[in-house]
């Protein structure tokens, strides 16, 4: 069961976002959070849930382009 929660640095290697990033889906409750001692922790289920999410919503808006027209 420990492995269901995850800290905010392993969020952010597992997801690739910037561990602020983290903090913000954290603070819009966007993703599962809870404070254990003085550390938070992510709900590993709730952060790939949004990852697979924000994956599916990225391929529908088309491919990334880097600003070139």
């Amino acid at each position: 069961m420990a492995d269901n929660w995850i800290t905010t640095s392993e969020a952010a290697q597992i997801s690739g976002y910037h561990p602020d990033h983290i903090r913000r889906l954290i603070r819009g409750s966007s993703i599962k959070a809870q404070k254990f001692g003085i550390v938070w922790q992510v709900s590993r289920v709730s952060l790939m849930a949004y990852v697979d999410k924000a994956e599916a919503l990225g391929a529908k808006r088309g491919p990334k382009t880097d600003g070139e027209t």
